[in-house]
């Protein structure tokens, strides 16, 4: 949390491979900023130009850091959130994602997506709530699995 009690949110953003990771994460960063929730995107280069280019006003992302920036920040205990969503197509990602279950006290989920989403999510083996779905360019089977994850997320905690 931030020092006026706001509640915060980390969108976590690997390689933009799967078409959907882009508009699935303005989506969720526009369900967050309903819900009075600052969302800040970490992610990688790539990841961060697509999303720059799909918002240019910056009327849904505010904030975006880069991903090993903000891991330094959370292990160095300069910055933490209240929620941690992590987007995963492969194992780097799982790898991200567990690196956020052990250094940061947010509540952790992982949004698993792509052809192998279901596969994936069997790897997963630390403390998180998993939302899976085989959504590669149709981003809605991961989207209706997202809406009711956002149902609950935000009250919890």
């Amino acid at each position: 949390m931030t020092e006026n009690n706001e509640k915060t949110a980390l969108i976590l953003l690997g390689c933009p491979q799967v078409p959907v990771q882009t508009s699935l994460a303005l989506y969720l960063v526009h369900g967050l900023k309903q819900r009075d929730i600052r969302p800040v995107i970490a992610g990688t280069t790539a990841a961060r130009k697509l999303m720059e280019v799909a918002d240019p006003g910056r009327y849904y992302v505010s904030e975006m850091t880069d991903l090993d920036d903000t891991i330094d920040e959370i292990t160095g205990k300069q910055r933490d959130f209240d929620l941690c969503f992590v987007f995963i197509h492969n194992d780097s990602g799982i790898a991200y994602a567990g690196t956020m279950a052990y250094i940061s006290k947010a509540r952790l989920y992982t949004l698993l997506f792509g052809e192998h989403a279901e596969e994936l999510a069997g790897e997963i083996e630390f403390p998180c709530e998993v939302v899976a779905a085989k959504a590669v360019h149709n981003p809605m089977p991961l989207k209706r699995k997202l809406d009711e994850v956002m149902q609950w997320a935000v009250l919890k905690r």
